[in-house]
C-alpha cells in the first residue's frame, strides 16, 4: 500500500517563549489538567508554548488544547513496517505533536542514531529539539543544524538551582556562532519567573521547567509567574 500521508508545514515558534516538560511526573488526567491550564494562559499572555507529554498523551492533550506545540519526549528513526515497541514518528504526527525532544540526558542517543533520528523527524515535519550538556556537545550539536537546541548542565536537572556560573550565556553564544537561526532553550534548574527572566536576559530564546513546575503547590501561580516574565522580557 502506498503511504499518501501529508505531512504537516513546520510550525513557527515566536521567541520569546516557555518550555513546560512533565516528563513522566504526571498520569494522563494531571497531563490534561496541566495542558489545559498551559493553553489557556498561553492564549491569555499570547505566548507560544512548547509542551511535552508521553506518547499515550499526546493525541489527548492535542485534541483539548489549541495553544500549544504539542511534543514528543523521544521517538525512534523508523519507517513503517517492522519495529515493534518502538515509536513511528508518522504515528506522532498522526496524534497531533509537532515538535520532538531529542537526546535529553535521561534518554541519551548516539551521534549516529540521533542523525538518522532528527532525519526521520525532517521527513515528517516534526520540529527537532535537541539537548546538549558540555560546550564541546552545543558546539556538535548545533552543527548537525537542529531547530531548537536545549543546553542544559546535567548536574542541574531537577536540583531547582540554576547555574550559578557563565553556562547560558556561554553555551547560548555557542550555538549562536555556529548557526544563528537556532532557537536556545535555557531551563536547567528553573523553578520560578525570576528565574525565567534571568535565562532571557542572558540570551536564552526560551525558558520553563519540569520539576519546578510540577511539583509547586500552585500549578496557575507559578506558570502565571513564568508567562509574565516572558511577556514582560518581550516588552
Amino acid at each position: 500500500m502506498n503511504d499518501t500521508t501529508r505531512h504537516p508545514e513546520l510550525v513557527t515558534i515566536r521567541t520569546p517563549f516557555l518550555i513546560v516538560n512533565p516528563k513522566a511526573y504526571l498520569g494522563s488526567a494531571d497531563t490534561l489538567k496541566l495542558a489545559r491550564l498551559t493553553d489557556e494562559l498561553a492564549g491569555q499572555f499570547d505566548v507560544d508554548v512548547i509542551f511535552t507529554a508521553q506518547h499515550v498523551d499526546l493525541r489527548l492533550v492535542a485534541e483539548h488544547t489549541s495553544n500549544l506545540i504539542v511534543t514528543a519526549q523521544h521517538m525512534d528513526p523508523l519507517v513503517r513496517g517492522r519495529g515493534m515497541g518502538f515509536i513511528l514518528p508518522d504515528s506522532l504526527v498522526e496524534a497531533g505533536a509537532r515538535a520532538v525532544v531529542l537526546n535529553h540526558a535521561e534518554h541519551q542517543l548516539t551521534l549516529a542514531v540521533l542523525d538518522e533520528t532528527m532525519q526521520r523527524a525532517r521527513e515528517v515535519g516534526l520540529l527537532t529539539i535537541v539537548c546538549a550538556d558540555s560546550d564541546a556537545q552545543c558546539r556538535a550539536i548545533a552543527a548537525m543544524g537542529p531547530d531548537l537546541m536545549i543546553c542544559e548542565p546535567t548536574a542541574n536537572i531537577g536540583t531547582g538551582q540554576m547555574d550559578a556560573g557563565d553556562y547560558i550565556e556561554r553555551t547560548t553564544r555557542i550555538v549562536k556562532d555556529v548557526d544563528p537561526s537556532i532557537l536556545v532553550i535555557q531551563a536547567a534548574g528553573i523553578s520560578s519567573g525570576a528565574d525565567v527572566a534571568a535565562a532571557l536576559r542572558q540570551g536564552a530564546d526560551g525558558s520553563g521547567g519540569t520539576s519546578g513546575i510540577v511539583t509547586h503547590p500552585d500549578w496557575r501561580a507559578i506558570l502565571t509567574e513564568m508567562f509574565t516574565a516572558v511577556q514582560q522580557h518581550r516588552g
